[in-house]
């Protein structure tokens, strides 16, 4: 029997498994197809800063507690797994088109001053000089040097093979649900009829948590996004840049050598796999607005994958009231922003039964009648 069973072989499965094993503890991951999930479309902003929103501040100081780890953990990661993970600390730039566009980056600054926290406003020559192949047409904008990125399916890889040189265990098979015995959570059920006894068991499905057999209640939804993938980008931007043109949000996330990253629609249509023509019209019409050097880049990649969302926006960590079942879901869209202070605080509950007191808020009963 190993110590921990994980459910989920994405960014926060992974993650949560490594760390465990790097704390004595026999860890076996279950997944069909590692990686696949959210994780694979993901654009790696570690921006809790431009993400900052309104009645979120606990998730906001979660997320600035996990962009402080980030820099030990990518180095952590690339010693272990041998692979880099593409960390880019220039910082954010966040720009507006129009009146409307301006008066949102001004109320999302004032709420960062209220917060303490660091954002700097740009007239749009200054914001120009900091990315020349922004659009002459924009009206100004934030500048969030503490905003970084990371590229997520680089992250993935060396999570997997840090993984398995730490002595994790993968299987390759679809999760069915969780076994209980006497009112306890003991193992996982495989599709391919076995099962795999533990003395925990961490449930890391992302969208697909919800509606596990054996699972209580997770109050955790698909959201769509579609997102696509340029090649022939080398130069274009230094750092990630997020833009409202004419309200509606688009970013752009440079990762490799040439690579960039447009997304991403938020759509609630349950696990809809379908990359639609307006969906990519959107996306690439805004992008190009923003950035008119897009229009001569390669579109080589489109794909939807789902968010999960939960009533408010914020994770769920820690036990549940089936002992030996943890959660580490429901990230939303901060999954690769939150994925070491998750694993760490996940990790540490299953060495020492305490859940830390950085996660504590984020546990499911919060959603518990009173």
């Amino acid at each position: 029997m190993t110590d921990v069973v994980v459910a989920g072989g994405g960014l926060i499965g992974l993650a949560v498994a490594w760390r465990a094993a790097r704390r004595g503890l026999t860890v076996t991951v279950v997944d069909e197809a590692p990686g696949r999930g959210a994780s694979e479309a993901a654009a790696g902003m570690l921006a809790p800063v431009t993400e900052a929103g309104y009645r979120e501040e606990s998730l906001l100081r979660l997320g600035l507690a996990s962009l402080e780890r980030w820099p030990a953990f990518a180095a952590e990661l690339e010693a272990a797994g041998g692979l880099p993970v593409g960390l880019r600390t220039v910082g954010t730039l966040v720009v507006g088109f129009d009146d409307d566009d301006m008066r949102q980056l001004e109320a999302l600054h004032d709420f960062q001053q209220e917060l303490g926290l660091s954002a700097a406003r740009l007239l749009p020559r200054a914001a120009r000089r900091r990315e020349p192949s922004l659009t002459s047409r924009i009206r100004g904008g934030l500048l969030v040097a503490g905003d970084h990125s990371v590229d997520g399916r680089a992250v993935h890889a060396a999570l997997l093979a840090a993984a398995e040189a730490a002595g994790v265990t993968l299987v390759r098979d679809r999760v069915e649900g969780v076994v209980v015995d006497g009112g306890r959570a003991t193992g996982l059920r495989l599709r391919s009829g076995g099962t795999v006894p533990a003395g925990s068991v961490v449930v890391a499905l992302g969208a697909h948590s919800a509606g596990l057999p054996g699972l209580p209640p997770v109050p955790v939804r698909p959201v769509k996004g579609q997102i696509l993938r340029m090649a022939g980008a080398a130069g274009l931007l230094d750092g990630t840049v997020r833009a409202l043109v004419r309200g509606r949000h688009v970013y752009l996330v440079p990762y490799g050598e040439d690579r960039l990253i447009i997304g991403a629609t938020t759509e609630d249509r349950g696990f809809d796999p379908t990359v639609t023509a307006g969906g990519v019209h959107d996306l690439l019409h805004d992008a190009i607005e923003v950035v008119p050097g897009v229009s001569e880049l390669e579109l080589a990649e489109t794909l939807a994958r789902w968010r999960p969302g939960t009533p408010d926006n914020a994770p769920l960590l820690g036990p549940t009231a089936v002992p030996g079942l943890v959660l580490a879901t429901g990230h939303h869209r901060n999954g690769v922003l939150l994925t070491p202070v998750t694993a760490d605080a996940i990790a540490d509950l299953l060495a020492t039964g305490e859940l830390p007191d950085r996660a504590a808020p984020f546990t499911v009963d919060r959603f518990e009648a009173p």
